[in-house]
């Protein structure tokens, strides 16, 4: 039992210290298992505390009525509960933020779901939270939910919690159940670096120990809720780290104006300080701060500025003024955790577009270290990452990017990854280190270009990507074409799909993740190819638009021609040339294109062949007028 009192204690001790502190501002994460009353404490601390206007409170016992889950009486959920979704499964779909403040703090609590579908949502709440409030419902005890939120909100960087045993009027006010389920999880977060933990023994719904103390539970002898948190000591250390101000806007109104708009990650910016840009490596001096309210002569943390500058250096969007003494690091390769928000897959070699601040650009997963086992803390092999799973991962970003290690900068070290075709966000990630590797190799220019290549070979380089199912004609194709572009005197080569995994991608198989891959290498030679000064001919199943537009982006814009070979199912079925349609159809093959596994046509090809109705000899003088109009073939 000393865990407990030790935690007890030490809110006591907190309270105590913390009653002269100004009156600051703290954000407070909510979260656990789904239904173990999060919404219900919020609105019954909102309620107690008399932070609800009384027109507020009479709405609220009208809503009570048609929504409410407390027979004949308020239900402090619906405060928070704000979606009419929400209020009909009676869950937290989405974040609620609540905005009030007390005589000695202010505070932003942020209500997060607690169904395993919607961690993501969570995920954004804590990505911005000073302390978390882990609630478990008494009866039930830890949860994998329960388990999943706190690893995440060490993970994200929350050292403060408050686990607050919820329901207790369920279980008896029972001290015995509350030790039990305290000392449990003190065990579990003893795994987190530097976790504070304080349990409170709580009814939500009835009001215990949420702003005053219980009378059912006596025993209990640490500070309410509301109490504590008006009074716990947090470590607010962006007003004290180096300076960070990503550059959201070059302010342009103006030719005899350009300021650099941002609001200021960390640090303090003061007139006259030296800084640097850490992407060009140039230093200049701050000569104004200028706000909406007027000029200033410093701005500290979460002020919205515009800086101007002493001289007219490069600087854009994206780009990150610091300071000199202590600049973030800048790298194309790093180490991270990836938390998964996306029912489709995470699959290595895939490329995502990764947002860093105001930075964006192309990155790709390089390799997937391991995947976190959220009950063992166990490092498990994988090879693919699922909806909600966590990984620690190697990234490579197409250019360099500007960041901070996540532990010492949550706003220059997290980054979100987006899928290219939806724009959908697919993953919160968090960087831990740059990779060394990364700062070791560098470009090597030669005096031979590839224009100088291809004007030997007097012909253009180009990239024609023939996809299509199985049994299309793709090589066939590709073969007739190459012939009469020999003719023409023009250099050539063909990377054709089941050759190469006779010798570069022998180790792959056919799993999403091995397609991808397969592509990811086969278009990394192909631009080589192209830097050659070669027509460069692929013919590749190449199922995913992901991979596609990949490969696409590795070349110059023009050099790229997507040729899809549009032939139905049913006729490359019919065909069926190397009997892998019939294989497939007996179970004898696993994973084929076209009937286990997905194919995505080009929504947007500069070529589409009709295979069915024409000669292959046509459909290459087709390619072949095609390429002189685009003047690749003078």
């Amino acid at each position: 039992m000393k865990a407990i009192s030790d935690l007890q204690n030490a809110a006591t001790a907190g309270a105590s210290l913390g009653l002269a502190a100004n009156r600051d501002q703290l954000c407070v994460l909510t979260c656990g298992s789904v239904d173990d009353g999060k919404s219900t404490l919020i609105g019954r601390l909102l309620l107690d505390a008399s932070l609800v206007f009384e027109d507020h409170v009479a709405a609220l016992t009208r809503d009570s009525r048609t929504h409410g889950t407390v027979a004949g009486d308020i239900d402090p959920a619906l405060l928070v509960d704000g979606l009419e979704a929400e209020r009909e499964q009676g869950i937290t779909i989405d974040v609620a933020y609540r905005y009030f403040g007390t005589p000695r703090r202010r505070f932003i609590v942020a209500d997060t779901p607690g169904h395993k579908d919607y961690t993501r949502n969570m995920v954004t709440g804590a990505s911005n939270s000073d302390l978390a409030i882990l609630l478990v419902d008494a009866g039930k005890g830890l949860l994998e939910q329960t388990r999943r939120h706190a690893y995440l909100c060490s993970l994200l960087g929350i050292r403060q919690f408050v686990l607050a045993v919820n329901k207790m009027d369920l279980v008896g006010f029972d001290e015995r159940r509350f030790n039990e389920i305290a000392e449990a999880f003190a065990q579990f977060a003893d795994r987190f670096s530097g976790c504070h933990v304080v349990a409170i023994p709580t009814s939500a719904l009835h009001g215990d120990n949420i702003v005053r103390r219980s009378v059912q539970m006596p025993w209990y002898r640490g500070l309410p809720l509301l109490e504590y948190l008006e009074s716990v000591a947090v470590d607010h250390a962006s007003g004290t780290a180096a300076l960070r101000l990503p550059v959201q806007y070059v302010n342009r109104p103006n030719a005899s104006f350009r300021g650099y708009a941002g609001t200021v990650a960390s640090g303090a910016l003061r007139q006259g300080m030296e800084i640097v840009i850490p992407r060009t490596g140039v230093r200049s001096r701050i000569a104004r701060i200028v706000t909406m309210d007027g000029e200033l002569r410093e701005a500290a943390a979460a002020a919205a500025v515009t800086v101007v500058l002493d001289d007219a250096i490069d600087v854009s969007r994206g780009d990150i003024i610091s300071s000199p003494e202590t600049p973030p690091q800048r790298a194309d390769a790093f180490a991270a955790h990836v938390i998964w928000m996306s029912e489709t897959p995470l699959l290595p070699g895939r490329s995502y577009w990764l947002k860093a601040g105001a930075q964006t650009t192309g990155a790709t997963v390089t390799e997937l270290k391991y995947r976190v086992d959220i009950e063992t803390f166990d490092h498990l092999a994988a090879k693919e990452m699922h909806l909600n799973e966590i990984a620690f991962v190697n990234l490579a970003t197409a250019e360099p990017i500007v960041f901070d290690p996540y532990d010492e900068n949550r706003d220059t070290g997290g980054f979100i990854l987006i899928d290219r075709h939806s724009n959908a966000t697919v993953a919160a990630g968090l960087i831990r280190f740059g990779l060394r590797r990364a700062a070791n190799t560098y470009f090597q220019s030669f005096e031979v270009t590839k224009t100088a290549r291809a004007r030997l070979n007097a012909q253009k380089p180009a990239l024609l990507w023939f996809t299509g199912l199985s049994g299309a004609g793709k090589s066939t194709i590709a073969d007739q074409l190459e012939k009469k572009l020999h003719a023409l005197g023009k250099h050539t080569f063909v990377l054709d799909g089941d050759n190469v995994r006779h010798g570069l991608n022998r180790d792959l198989g056919f799993t999403e993740a091995d397609r991808v891959e397969n592509i990811r290498r086969v278009a990394e030679v192909a631009k080589l190819f192209v830097e050659a000064g070669l027509i460069t001919l692929v013919s590749f199943i190449s199922p995913f638009r992901a991979e596609r537009e990949m490969a696409r982006e590795l070349v110059a814009p023009g050099e790229f021609i997507e040729v899809f070979v549009n032939t139905p199912l049913e006729t490359c079925e019919q065909r069926d040339p190397k009997g892998l349609y019939k294989k497939a159809r007996r179970g004898e093959l696993q994973n084929f294109t076209g009937l286990d596994s997905p194919y995505e046509p080009p929504e947007n090809p500069e070529l589409a062949l009709n295979a069915r109705t024409e000669s292959a000899d046509d459909l290459a003088d087709r390619i072949i007028d095609f390429m002189q109009q685009r003047g690749l073939l003078s």
